[in-house]
């Protein structure tokens, strides 16, 4: 049974199986209220979407303009210059790996059925523009972050919205705005980073194998924790190898499935165009819908499933081996691109040309495409497979998250102890009821984005000014690395809140 608030439907990763719980307490009421006027349509998706239009504008559509050299850079050069003269603990394609092993995760396979499911086809229409946007508002919180990032007292990089937002805005709000956003990073990396993706691996390996989710639970978290104790530099090796094979297998199994269906593209792609602005009717189990339900449930999918404007992903940006925030930035925007553009369309795509998306259960509705569009039984073991990876994947990014936080909170001495209390967490979510945890982790999760969002338009003067000075010197990504001219450095660089 699914949950009834918007933001437990459209959660970053939700799962294809979810446990009928008791009936709801005062808390879990108290909690979904919350959760839903968090992220409702009053709050913080005009929040996140105006954030993203205001960028676009005052950074001259640079998603657009800087898209291709900025995809070539990160998936081709893939090094910024020689290493010994960037500063940064990971090069900038495993600085990106990371951030798009925290979002591409289960919520881009199932979420997306379940916003088409609520919303229509029209659905995904908004989920691409929320993406566009979007696109500036993550080249924006990037560049910051490599622009204001601070070397620890372990020798590593640390940036991100906890760091730019008390160095870069004067005062005791930057300072407030900035322990804000740490704290609630942490608490949403406990649950939509821990416990609640671990809980989604083990109720798939049970479902799909009938594995024990205690095993399940020791097996996870013997690995992760592994992978953790190394530090950024394991985590972004593991990520640089893992995360690009795993969408591969994904999307080749979209792209077959659509070669198959080629036929059925257009009128897929008509009724996406078309019912962004005038719903659709009920077909099959599907329950019918209204424009207002469309781009409700398009742009909480959208942003959920892209992360722009919510700070996270600039946490690992600031870690990469790179010359000058513009070009970690650029690299970083291609993270809501490949997210967005790449797979939720060719998940969306696939549910809609297959027919699966009149089904009446969203969980079941990317499985059921899968196993109509391919062979035998493959499509239910990628599907499941892809579930399973993408979802350990999201536990590593968002632990590196959640590390970086404990460090500008209490320093690096508390590191050690976050990474055995997080490796825990993991075991205990597999063998937990999660019945509120959700609400929770998405109420954290929407916190953490309201602090980056002052931040974001309180710092656009900089970002579009330092923007616009580096790219008149390399508008390509071309040059070497250590090959500029240097932007000089204002008397006064942070801003008066």
């Amino acid at each position: 049974m699914f949950p009834t608030s918007l933001t437990a439907l459209t959660s970053p990763e939700p799962l294809a199986v979810y446990a009928q719980g008791p009936a709801p307490t005062g808390l879990s009421q108290a909690l979904s209220a919350a959760d839903d006027f968090l992220w409702g349509p009053w709050l913080l998706i005009p929040l996140l979407l105006g954030t993203g239009i205001w960028l676009t504008i005052r950074l001259r559509v640079v998603q657009l303009r800087k898209l291709f050299p900025a995809l070539r850079f990160a998936l081709l050069d893939r090094s910024d210059g020689e290493a010994n003269t960037a500063e940064g603990d990971i090069s900038h394609y495993q600085a990106l790996t990371t951030a798009l092993a925290a979002t591409v995760g289960v919520g881009n396979i199932i979420g997306v059925a379940t916003a088409i499911h609520l919303g229509g086809p029209g659905a995904l229409f908004w989920m691409w523009v929320t993406a566009f946007f979007g696109m500036a508002s993550k080249y924006s919180e990037a560049f910051l972050a490599v622009r204001f990032r601070i070397t620890d007292a372990n020798g590593q990089k640390s940036g991100g919205p906890q760091y730019y937002l008390q160095h870069a805005i004067k005062g005791r709000v930057g300072v407030m705005l900035s322990v804000f956003f740490a704290v609630s990073t942490l608490l949403a990396c406990f649950g939509i980073g821990s416990m609640t993706q671990s809980n989604s691996v083990a109720a798939q390996l049970e479902h799909s194998f009938g594995a024990d989710p205690a095993l399940v639970g020791i097996t996870m978290a013997v690995a992760i924790g592994g992978v953790l104790l190394g530090g950024i530099e394991s985590i972004g090796r593991v990520t640089a190898a893992f995360v690009p094979m795993m969408i591969v297998f994904y999307v080749g199994g979209c792209l077959y499935i659509l070669a198959v269906k080629i036929t059925a593209i257009p009128a897929a792609l008509g009724m996406v165009i078309a019912d962004a602005f005038t719903g659709h009717g009920a077909v099959g189990g599907f329950a019918g819908s209204t424009m207002l339900m469309a781009l409700k449930f398009g742009m909480a999918r959208g942003i959920f499933s892209n992360e722009s404007g919510m700070g996270s992903a600039a946490i690992a940006a600031a870690a990469a081996k790179t010359n000058h925030p513009v070009r970690q930035g650029l690299v970083s925007m291609t993270q809501t691109f490949i997210d967005t553009f790449v797979v939720v369309t060719c998940t969306g795509l696939v549910v809609l040309s297959t027919g699966a998306w009149t089904g009446s259960d969203p969980a079941t509705m990317t499985a059921t495409a899968f196993t109509t569009g391919l062979p035998g039984q493959w499509g239910h073991y990628i599907v499941s497979v892809s579930l399973i990876f993408l979802g350990c994947s999201t536990i590593l990014g968002w632990a590196y998250y959640g590390e970086r936080c404990i460090v500008r909170l209490v320093g690096v001495h508390g590191v050690l102890p976050f990474r055995l209390l997080f490796t825990v967490l993991i075991f205990l979510g597999t063998v937990t009821s999660l019945d509120d945890v959700w609400a929770l982790a998405d109420i954290a999760n929407g916190l953490m984005a309201i602090p980056n969002l002052i931040g974001l338009v309180l710092l656009s003067g900089l970002i579009v000014r330092e923007t616009k000075a580096y790219l008149v010197q390399d508008p390509y990504l071309r040059r070497p690395g250590d090959e500029f001219t240097s932007v000089p450095e204002d008397a006064e660089t942070a801003v008066e809140a």
